[in-house]
């Protein structure tokens, strides 16, 4: 019995479909390139329900005729390619011919597209790969598809869509990188009947600025490098202005959108020793290169592209930014875990130095500095019972559960060491760490995972409880976003605010702050929200962890002390018998421990290498 046989199709439509079409922003992706690729100078994207009920652009392009405008649907139809030998020479954005018809296949369509030279335009409109009508129509020159209802014929896949934020935040991505490989385009974007963006013609230097924020005038430096086989162009940003999130990172070639690891991998090299490895640069990179060098048509979406020779193109990519670092004199970070406002002053990178120069002027810096008062420890009389507890317990649990603290502890070990502590008083290591003797040896405090952990708890009971105070600010301070930074504080910005902050919006992605929590050390409150911001992203993306615990754990990370504060012996007292105070005082909100303990027997053994 035969059991093989064609599928129908419309099944073969729909499978094709999901290679192409994934979610609303794959959608958008297809549309905006057609446009770019129609000659358009101005383009229009309209989004409804993060584009699960509506996804349009209108594009002022060279629009298509009648015939054209039917046969754009049908499968692998293309105006791109006419031979094999094409597909090693494309330029364009979309080459295949499977867009339109893969979004046909699974939503309803409405085409409306006239020529320049005509004087009437044509109107189709499509479900499901059935045209339901096709008629003459009054429109503007160019283009204008409407896709509504995504997949209304597959539930199935729009089942499996995520939160409208989620889909917006894709949408948003896919914009950022068509409107950055063109920037000489200008560019509209609503949301819901908001316009998130109004992007103007220019320059490469005007878009991603247009898109992240003027303040990205300062934090980004020109690439380029040029060879007779690659041309190698774009802008990098500046180690300082480093993030604990990816997503600011592009590579274009031919200025097509790329994902590559590898090419990724040659930028981070570039940065190396000048920023804390797990942060990422921002960058936008263009590779121009003979097309027929590459080949990408391995990829669906064609993200992915094979290089004739990588390790040439890996070479040049990692000396283009080594070479734009030095050029700019963007100098390696002496200390990557000091302070932000330490060294908020410098002025490393605005003019050329030797090593020399930097390293002195570093210590001149260092020892002139006067460092503040860590703020956001409280008074311990209503903490000294659980703080005497959880000193006690610390021992107690060994061998119980999972933590850094040494086996070796009688009952009695910490039975003198509220006196011992108070006779020797606890020492700070390298601006890191707090040595503290106790009856049978010592502990070693991580300072900043401590607080971390004191603040992490302080927050999530705050979190609970009516508006707390805040300290109002003589000069209010001016916050710009990015549009999606925005939409992130606009969320939280309530909670934040009966934390005892006082941020309010201004303007479109503009925020004003007014007034900041009084436990919180004053000085860098912009640099502090921005930290917030990222953490909050991170944590969302990574550890998937709800609003509350999420907020409390990014305050927690971007208002503790780092690595890098100097802490009076009062200061470390207060720190110390603050994290014993807490619920769980041996690890902070990431696990990270903070603190281990080594008994004297143990150093005895160690020194006589027993």
């Amino acid at each position: 019995m035969d059991i093989i046989r064609l599928l129908p199709d419309n099944i073969a439509n729909q499978i094709a479909a999901g290679e192409v079409i994934q979610r609303p922003a794959s959608a958008v992706k297809e549309l905006l390139e057609n446009a770019v690729d129609s000659g358009a100078t101005h383009i229009k994207l309209l989004v409804k329900q993060a584009g699960k009920s509506l996804v349009q652009v209108i594009d002022n392009g060279c629009g298509m005729s009648e015939t054209d405008a039917r046969m754009c649907f049908e499968k692998h139809a293309t105006s791109k390619i006419q031979s094999a030998d094409d597909l090693f020479n494309i330029r364009t954005m979309g080459f295949r011919g499977e867009a339109l018809a893969s979004i046909a296949a699974i939503a309803q369509v409405e085409l409306k597209t006239k020529q320049h030279t005509e004087q009437l335009g044509t109107s189709i409109d499509i479900e499901g790969m059935k045209v339901l009508k096709q008629e003459p129509c009054q429109t503007p020159e160019g283009t204008s598809i409407a896709i509504k209802n995504l997949f209304f014929n597959v539930p199935a896949r729009r089942n499996f869509l995520k939160s409208d934020s989620v889909e917006l935040k894709n949408i948003l991505e896919e914009f950022h990188r068509v409107a950055l490989a063109h920037p000489k385009i200008g560019f509209q974007l609503f949301s819901n009947d908001y316009e998130m963006y109004h992007l103007k013609p220019g320059n490469l230097r005007q878009r991603i600025c247009a898109l992240f924020g003027d303040n990205y005038d300062q934090r980004i430096v020109p690439v380029e490098e040029k060879s007779y086989a690659l041309h190698v162009y774009g802008f990098a940003g500046k180690p300082e202005f480093s993030k604990k999130t990816r997503g600011e990172q592009f590579i274009f070639v031919n200025n097509r959108y790329i994902k590559s690891p590898y090419l990724n991998h040659a930028v981070s090299m570039a940065y190396d020793q000048m920023m804390p490895k797990e942060n990422f640069p921002f960058y936008v990179l263009f590779l121009d290169i003979d097309p027929s060098k590459i080949d990408i048509n391995v990829h669906p979406a064609k993200y992915e592209i094979k290089f004739e020779d990588e390790k040439l193109v890996y070479t040049f990519v990692n000396l283009g930014v080594k070479h734009a670092m030095g050029a700019y004199s963007v100098s390696p970070t002496l200390d990557f875990n000091q302070e932000h406002h330490l060294n908020s002053n410098d002025t490393f990178s605005q003019q050329p130095r030797t090593w020399l120069e930097i390293t002195q002027h570093a210590v001149q810096h260092k020892e002139a500095k006067k460092f503040a008062p860590p703020t956001g420890f409280e008074p311990l009389t209503k903490r000294e019972e659980n703080n005497q507890k959880n000193w006690q317990s610390a021992f107690d649990v060994v061998g119980k559960v999972n933590t850094p603290i040494q086996k070796g502890f009688s009952d009695n070990t910490i039975a003198t060491d509220t006196e011992t502590r108070e006779a020797v008083p606890p020492h700070q290591l390298h601006r890191k760490y707090i040595v503290s003797q106790i009856k049978s040896g010592f502990i070693l405090i991580d300072q900043q995972a401590a607080h971390e952990r004191v603040m992490y708890e302080r927050y999530l009971k705050m979190l609970s409880s009516k508006k707390h105070d805040s300290q109002r600010q003589l000069f209010p301070q001016n916050l710009d976003l990015n549009v999606a930074d925005a939409q992130i504080l606009k969320e939280i910005l309530p909670d934040i605010n009966n934390l005892g902050f006082d941020i309010q919006e201004f303007g479109k992605n503009s925020f004003v702050i007014h007034g900041f929590p009084s436990d919180i050390l004053q000085g860098n409150e912009k640099k502090m929200v921005e930290e917030l911001i990222e953490q909050f992203k991170m944590n969302a993306a990574v550890n998937r962890l709800g609003k509350r615990e999420n907020l409390a754990k990014s305050l927690a990370t971007s208002s503790a002390i780092k690595a890098g504060k100097q802490l009076s012996v009062e200061e470390m007292k207060t720190l110390i018998d603050e994290l014993f105070a807490c619920e769980n005082p041996y690890t902070a909100p990431n696990s990270r421990h903070t603190f281990i303990t080594l008994s004297l027997d143990e150093l005895t053994k160690r020194l006589e290498n027993k």
